[in-house]
């Protein structure tokens, strides 16, 4: 069963989980921590978890998360934001962890104070999405497209009006074309999110890793990678335990980091996630209109 943290009671989706273990030996630089300090691994989603769609963040959310940290927990950011606007989440909330996942889990970010911007790319994943452009414009042939290369810079066409568009250059849709990509973003405003869902369902995308957002866009990774594999990787590096990760999220890129955390750990939806992103989480707190994200960081010891 799935209890929220006010102790309301719902049914638990089937959720396969991930296998934990070892995706890699950790860069030298890092200084593993005991498993006896009692430290919690913290993920947190960023857009309707610690931050509204305004981009404002609650002070309740922003005190809790300074007091985790201040208690010795290894709070941390695991968001489909490119680093750039994950930069000024850190900043705002006081945040510098060892490591940040972006890009939905294609690009992990470690901390190098002589590096400018005090961060650097330490594991990225990239793909071809040549295919996959191709094939969904056949079934939107008006939607609009973004690519999102290893550095940052990205390619979008015409139209992509409701997205962060600095260090991002206007094209063609055959510039997007034989790159290599870290992250494609699809948007059809013109369908409504149920018709989305049936025409996403059609193109039988094969060879990636996909979401769909809270509305018309889709959100594509290389094949295999999402939050959780990324979150993995970090764990293992820093060599903390299992039963001692909690994920918080709202979206439907938060279904594998619910099923990696809940395995051992804790994973937490907010209230007004969308109905079988409540169901894959282990607990439910309030919404982000009632800074539910306090409540759970000071659920922590």
């Amino acid at each position: 069963m799935m209890k929220d943290i006010a102790g309301r009671v719902a049914s638990e989706a089937s959720v396969s989980r991930p296998e934990v273990g070892d995706l890699g030996s950790p860069p030298s630089s890092v200084h593993r921590s005991a498993e006896s300090d009692g430290a919690w691994f913290v993920a947190l989603d960023v857009d309707g978890t610690i931050m509204h769609q305004d981009e404002t963040i609650d002070g309740s959310v922003a005190d809790a998360v300074a007091a985790a940290v201040e208690r010795g927990h290894i709070v941390t950011l695991a968001t489909g934001r490119s680093w750039s606007t994950t930069a000024p989440v850190l900043e705002h909330l006081g945040l510098e962890p060892e490591y940040v996942v972006c890009a939905n889990g294609a690009i992990t970010m470690r901390r190098d104070t002589t590096a400018p911007g005090r961060y650097v790319r330490e594991h990225v994943e990239t793909f071809d999405p040549t295919a996959v452009l191709e094939r969904i414009r056949t079934f939107l042939p008006a939607g609009k497209f973004m690519v999102e290369l290893p550095d940052g810079f990205r390619l979008y066409t015409t139209g992509m009006v409701e997205w962060n568009l600095d260090n991002a250059r206007e094209v063609e849709f055959d510039e997007l074309l034989d790159q290599r990509a870290t992250r494609v973003v699809v948007t059809s405003l013109e369908h409504g999110l149920d018709e989305f869902f049936e025409i996403v369902d059609q193109m039988g995308l094969h060879h990636v890793s996909y979401a769909i957002g809270w509305t018309a866009w889709l959100d594509i990774a290389p094949d295999g990678v999402n939050k959780a594999t990324a979150l993995e990787r970090v764990r293992g590096w820093l060599d903390l335990p299992a039963d001692r990760v909690i994920a918080v999220g709202d979206g439907r890129n938060d279904l594998e980091m619910f099923s990696w955390a809940g395995a051992a750990g804790r994973s937490v939806a907010m209230g007004q996630a969308p109905d079988e992103v409540r169901a894959a989480a282990d607990e439910v707190a309030g919404s982000i209109d009632d800074a539910g994200l306090a409540a759970v960081l000071d659920s922590l010891p």
